[in-house]
Parts: C-alpha cells; structure tokens; sequence
C-alpha cells in the first residue's frame, strides 16, 4: 500500500483537496489580475495637509490685519514675515487637500498614490 501525499502547507492529505480541469482555451490569465482593489486611504498623509492648511491660513488671517495695522502699529514689523510663511505653508496644504477631495468624489486623473506617504 503506498502511502498518500499531503500538503505540508495545511496537513491536508492530497486525496481530499478539490481540483478543477483547466480550460483549454487558457493563455495563462484569470480575471482577478486585472480587477483592482478599492484604493486604501492614506489617513496619516491626510492630516499633514490639513494642519498645514489650517496653519497657513491662521499665520494669513493675522498678518493681514497685522500689515494693514488694524492689530497694532508695532505688529506692522512682523506682518511680512508672518504672510510670508502663512503663504509657503497654505500652499502645500491646500494643493494636496485638493487632491484628496477630488480622489474621494472619483474624479477621473485624482489618486491618492498622488499624495506623499511617510510610512517608511
């Protein structure tokens, strides 16, 4: 009597494994290759852009009153550099955020592999 084969894998003896005959019309594809899976949403890359955002616009609503003079004649000294700052770190927040918003609504072109990760 010759002993039965199993899969070492499982410990399933290879006589209960359930086979199906290949199609002779196969040219080595199955349809689960080209199907995609629904996009992971990076919630971490997401967030670096809201902060950035809201700083952005938090350091611009106060150095525009501040260069204006409206908060004090003194703070007139620091509203350049505060808009200044304001502006590179809005930028960046809101252009990814965009992308964000644009990937979550499916438009065409907008993924969220377009938004930096830094899940090393």
């Amino acid at each position: 009597m010759m002993p039965s084969r199993t899969n070492l894998a499982t410990g399933i003896p290879s006589s209960k494994v359930k086979y199906s005959r290949l199609s002779s019309m196969d040219d080595g594809y199955t349809d689960l290759q080209f199907k995609k899976s629904p996009p992971k949403i990076p919630y971490k890359a997401i967030v670096l852009p809201t902060v950035l955002f809201l700083t952005g616009a938090f350091l611009i609503i106060i150095g525009s009153p501040l260069l204006a003079g409206y908060i004090s004649k003194v703070g007139a000294d620091w509203a350049v550099p505060v808009l200044i700052v304001g502006i590179l770190v809005f930028l960046p927040g809101f252009y990814h955020l965009r992308i964000a918003y644009y990937t979550s609504k499916g438009y065409r072109g907008y993924s969220y592999d377009d938004i930096p990760d830094f899940d090393d």
